[in-house]
This record gives structure tokens, sequence and C-alpha cells, in this order.
């Protein structure tokens, strides 16, 4: 073998057989070698349109399954544009491994066309390992510890290949000083805390009275746990946005997304408990969490450089999720009064009904929470569900159910523009057989969506489930900004940052061979959805919707309501504004009326 032949050959040892990727002259041999391994069916090849995506794929292939993630790009700008998507790894704490070629060894150092720094350009975001490649024995142990140092520390790892290194014979490192022998043995640790801890952690939760409960995406394979914990302390549970598939929504002492993007229930929840466990979760807006020294704390997380980081909290247990909950449990004792369950309950209750009434006010055309709230019934079983940054985000935090056995997942600490469609993209790749919905605004779609539709236009035949949905809010504005300004700033909208081209999504998906659904009237919003779930391919379903309808946080600060008076004499769509906000704040106190 050559040396790139090997680099699929050691993957593939590692369990690693779908790349997403984009090929050029630095990673030359890497492609060669690749095709052989795409026509025997060993590895599947996924070509992207640019090489961010590539590296957002393989972020949320690691977020969906669980496995490390793979990309690769060629030199100098290939491997750049790879740059965006691999901080979405490390801040989302995922493993993914990057292939970067590089221009010839006897060039480095002289100005060579598409010579970068690779290193350089790569310490901070792999700063876990990053290797260049200088001699063929050494690609077996950069491969090992990139993969390794990725799946067991969760962040990317970057491996640099010089392209005139990449068809030179491969031979194993000599047995000789100087060499090393790595290999791919399974990787055995402790999951859970030791006895001393637990049991610590047990008698400040055994002593609440009030029990608020929240959990991340280091949770999500934990939800069994989770919920046998607040069933037997009286707790509520609230979710930070990339836990959001960690427990059901249809449960009724679970209180919903935590955060700007909130609910009011979760907000109550944190300010108002006594005791407060966080699990597998690293959410950073500390001013929504209890007030320090409000709440005794307890902090479960398999990175022990996450534990006491947003809260003070008493004690701090390293460990695996499910496994230290499960340790847990025989040391809790049942709470017996349920009356910090039933206000839960109550309050949680009624903010549906609070969401219905705001979803259902009427909006110049369609009130964009109209359209998740008659998605939500009708999400398949299984059901794989992305979105993007911007307003988008708040509705898919606030409005959609999550069930059983779906899955979700967005950009979160990067909070990226434009990974919603990639991330739908790896879900369907990952699970052809689930039902795949991208939640889209029209800034992030026409940054990144459009081109990610032409590689699903390349690969849906080979599904077999064709259903792949991306739903785009088509309201020409950068919404979620606009409002920042507003109630951050004290500025009405700047039109000449703030608004963007309208653009035929519905038409576009024709012109791919795709299915086009166009809807701008809310009682057409359900017949919709019901099309495009039963439709024989993906869909585009563009949604004309009202960009002045407010994402109202759960909990409107005196500052914030100034900042947005202060706003209204520079704002140019004022009137819209002032309507929009007005019927919402209608909505939200008097939700089983009309409005």
């Amino acid at each position: 073998m050559n040396v790139s032949e090997f680099l699929w050959k050691r993957l593939q040892e590692w369990g690693l057989r779908r790349a997403y990727g984009y090929p050029g002259d630095g990673a030359g041999g890497i492609d060669v070698a690749l095709q052989r391994e795409v026509d025997a069916g060993n590895v599947e090849y996924v070509q992207v349109r640019h090489e961010e995506m590539a590296a957002f794929m393989a972020t949320a292939h690691a977020k969906f399954t669980g496995q490390v993630g793979l990309c690769f790009a060629t030199s100098g700008p290939g491997a750049i544009h790879l740059l965006n998507g691999l901080y979405d790894a490390k801040l989302d704490h995922v493993g993914v491994v990057a292939i970067m070629g590089q221009q010839a060894r006897t060039a480095i150092g002289t100005n060579y066309q598409q010579e970068v720094d690779l290193q350089s350009l790569c310490k901070d975001v792999a700063c876990e390992y990053i290797v260049t490649v200088t001699e063929p024995s050494q690609m077996r142990h950069a491969l090992d510890r990139a993969v390794r140092i990725a799946r067991d520390r969760r962040a990317p790892t970057v491996v640099i290949v010089p392209n005139d290194l990449q068809g030179l014979p491969y031979a194993d490192p000599p047995m000789a000083h100087g060499s090393t022998h790595t290999g791919i043995g399974t990787t055995i640790g402790s999951k859970v805390p030791e006895d001393t801890g637990l049991r610590a952690a047990a008698e400040i939760l055994n002593s609440g009275r009030k029990v608020a409960i929240l959990a991340g995406a280091g949770a999500l394979e934990a939800t069994d746990q989770l919920l046998q914990i607040a069933e037997i302390l009286g707790a509520g549970i609230a979710k930070a946005l990339l836990g959001k598939a960690a427990v059901p929504d249809e449960l009724p002492f679970v209180t919903g997304s935590i955060g700007l993007l909130g609910t009011k229930p979760s907000w109550d929840l944190m300010k108002e408990c006594d005791t407060f466990l966080m699990v597998g979760s690293s959410f950073p807006y500390s001013e929504f969490l209890p007030k320090p020294g409000h709440a005794r704390g307890v902090q479960i997380d398999i990175n022990s450089a996450n534990l006491s980081l947003r809260y003070p909290m008493e004690v701090n247990l390293q460990g695996d999720s499910a496994a230290t909950l499960r340790a847990l449990i025989p040391l809790l004792h049942h709470n017996s009064d349920r009356s910090w369950r039933a206000r839960i309950e109550r309050e949680v209750a009624q903010w549906w009904k609070v969401l219905e009434a705001r979803a259902m006010t009427s909006a110049r055309p369609l009130n964009p929470q109209r359209v998740f709230w008659e998605l939500s019934p009708r999400l398949p079983e299984n059901a794989i569900i992305t979105a993007d940054s911007g307003s988008v985000a708040n509705w898919y935090a606030r409005d959609l159910k999550m069930r059983r056995g779906m899955k979700a997942s967005l950009s979160g600490g990067l909070a990226s523009l434009g990974a919603g469609t990639p991330y739908a993209m790896a879900g369907k790749m990952a699970y052809p057989e689930r039902t795949v919905i991208a939640c889209m605004g029209d800034g992030a779609m026409q940054m990144n969506g459009l081109n990610v539709m032409i590689t699903i236009s390349k690969y849906w035949k080979q599904w077999s489930n064709p259903r792949l949905i991306v739903l785009v809010l088509n309201n020409q504005d950068l919404n979620q900004v606009t409002w920042e300004e507003r109630i951050q700033l004290g500025r009405g909208k700047t039109e000449s940052t703030q608004s963007i081209p309208d653009f035929p999504y519905h038409r576009y998906a024709e012109l791919l061979g795709l299915k086009g659904i166009y809807v701008d009237d809310p009682a057409h919003v359900a017949t919709a959805w019901e099309e495009a779930l039963s439709a024989d391919r993906p869909v585009i379903l563009e949604a004309r919707t009202d960009p002045n309808v407010p994402p109202l946080p759960p909990h409107i600060t005196l500052q914030q309501a100034r900042a947005f008076l202060s706003a209204l004499p520079t704002e140019p769509e004022r009137a819209s504004v002032i309507l929009g906000s007005a019927r919402e704040m209608l909505a939200s106190l008097l939700p089983a009326g009309k409005s």
C-alpha cells in the first residue's frame, strides 16, 4: 500500500466509514485512494459543494451517531474552509477528525502556491492534537492518536498530509529507537464517580424541597435516569438547547428550553428552586440559573473543565451522565411533598396555552410560530430535526414538542449561521430511513442552504426514505439581529445591514428536481405540512412570514423594555413592530382569548 491507501484502511479499522469532503491537488493521492475504497464498497463518500459543509456534516454525524466524524480537504483554501465547522465541533464538544492536504515537503517554506502554515492555522481549533506527517511510517500513529483523542476527549483533531508523501510506499514503523507502535485497542475508563461523591450529592438532593434539573447534550443518552430521578424527587426538568431531545416535552413536569430562547416555566423553575442538579451541560447564560447562594448545587459532567463553571456547585461529579445517575438513584429518597411538582405542572400546562395563543395571532402574512405549531403534532416518529441560528431557533426551541426516539440539534456554542442544512444532510446519511426536517431562516438559506440543496439533489435517490424537508421562513430580514438591535441597543432596524433579497426558494427546489411548496395563508399551513410529509422526494417548504413578530424572552427586564421604547423613534417599520408586539403580549396575558 501507499500512504494514502493505508490512511483509508486504517480509518476503516477505527470504524470511520463515511467521509465528507471536497477534492483538490493538495490531496490528490488521498482522492485516488478514496476512489478505490468507494468502488469496493468500503467507504461512503459524500461530495459537498464547499469544505465548510463537510466539517459541519462531520460534526452533525458525531452528534447524531455518537461516533467520530470524518472530513477532508485539500491544502490552502480547502483547509481554511474547514475551520468554521471544526470550531462548531470544538465548542459543542464532539469528536471530528479532519484530514488536510498540503503542498510538497520540498516546497514548504518557499511561499509556494496554496502554501499555508496549517499547523499555526489549526493550533486553536485542534489544540488537543494536530500533526503534519513527514515520513510514511508516521501515518500509523498520526491516525491512531487523532481518532483516539477525538473520540475520548470529544474534540476536533487534524492530520496534515503533504502531497508528495501521499503516493509513497507505506511501511510500519521499525523496531528501533525513535519509533513508536500505536494500536486501536479499546479505551476503558471510569464512568462513575467514587461512592463518597455520590453520597454527598445524594445528601444535597434528598434535603431539597424544590429541586430543579437542567439537562444538556451530555444527558441525551440518560433519558430514563433523568425521568426516574425527577419522579423520586418531585423535580422539574428544563433543557439547554443542545439537550432538547433529552426528555420528551409531552411530560407535564418538563418545562422546555432555558435562556433567551427558553420558556417562562424554565425561568420560574430556576429562580424559585432550592436545589439545582445540572447534568451534561455547560449552558453559558448564568443570569438564567439560580442566584448563587439561593440553591444548593450538584453537577454531573464527563468533562471536569465544565464543573462548577456556570454556578458555584457544592458537589461536582465527573462521570458519564447515565452511569452516574444510575448509581445515584438507589441513594435517593422519595419526596412525598408534591406541591412543588404540582405547581410546575400547572405552569407548564398554562405555558402551552400561551404558545398556542401566540401562534394563532394574526400577522402579515404568516405568523412564524404558527408554522412550527402546526408541524409539532405532525412530526413523524423518530424524526430528526435540525435548526439554524437566528429567530428560527426561538420557534424551534419553544414550539416543537419532542417525543421519545427523536433526535434534534443545531450549532450551539458557536451558533453559526448556515449549519441547519448540512446538519440535516448528515442526519439523513446516517439514518436514511428517518424523516429529517431542517428549520431555516432565509439568511441561513442564502448563506449555505442553497449550496447544500445541490448535494441533497445528488444523493436523495439512494435513501430508503426520501423525505427530507427544508423549511424556509422567508421574511427578507436577518431577523434575530434586527430584534437584538431593538432590544439590546435601543435602535431601530438598520435596513442596509438587515434587509436581504427575496428569492423563490420553492422554485429553486423544482429546478433541482425536488419538490417546492409555498404557503402564505395561515389556513393552509397544516395542509402544506401534510403535503411535504407525504412527498416522494426532498422538499423545500417556503413560508412567507412576518419579520415583526417578536421572539419574546421568557422574562422581560426593565432595561429591555426601555431599549425597545428607545428604538421606536428610529424604527422604519414602527407601526408593524408595535402591532406585532402588542398582539404577542396580549396573547401572553390572555391565552384563552382571541387576539
